[in-house]
């Protein structure tokens, strides 16, 4: 009778690894799920950053998408990584907060571009931030690539909460 660890790879999918379809599409159904929520609250918000006093190192709007729609792709990459590496019930709680920094990716940009609140999207941004951070040293235990794939998601809301506080001070009576 062996004793030592079992290889994720041996473990039939019932017990552990879930077959690809599922968390594949798991994963990207629920991070395109909040991407949409995100983009309908931005439906309008060219006109509103378009009057925005910006610093001279904001990007241009025509980066934002691209940009955003890179980033959910790694993001969902990450999640199917860990889903499938450890299986749903041992992913469960870095999953978990995956879903809840996502739930906080779409909140702020209806704080900021719909409800048109800086003070409360500054602080949103803040603790978006750390529960990104969060969620990738979970993710990193589960699997040091999906752990990576968050990181570019990281350095860009890093600079997305440094944008969010300049342009709030630089608006205080449209935010």
């Amino acid at each position: 009778m062996a004793t030592g660890p079992v290889s994720p790879s041996a473990v039939p999918p019932s017990e552990g690894r879930s077959p690809v379809a599922r968390p594949l599409l798991g994963a990207f159904a629920v991070t395109f799920t909040a991407a949409y929520a995100a983009s309908f609250a931005s439906r309008t918000s060219g006109a509103f950053y378009a009057v925005l006093d910006k610093p001279a190192w904001a990007p241009p709007p025509w980066l934002f998408a691209p940009a955003w729609g890179t980033l959910y792709v790694l993001m969902a990459l990450a999640a199917f990584r860990v889903w499938r590496a450890t299986g749903l019930t041992a992913a469960r709680g870095a999953l978990a907060l995956y879903g809840g920094q996502l739930v906080l990716n779409a909140l702020w940009t209806w704080l900021f571009f719909v409800w048109r609140d800086g003070p409360w999207a500054t602080a949103e941004v803040v603790v978006l931030w750390s529960a990104i951070l969060a969620t990738l040293v979970a993710f990193w235990r589960h699997d040091r690539l999906a752990g990576l794939l968050l990181l570019p998601y990281l350095g860009w809301v890093s600079f997305a909460t440094a944008l969010t506080i300049a342009v709030w001070q630089r608006n205080p009576t449209l935010l």
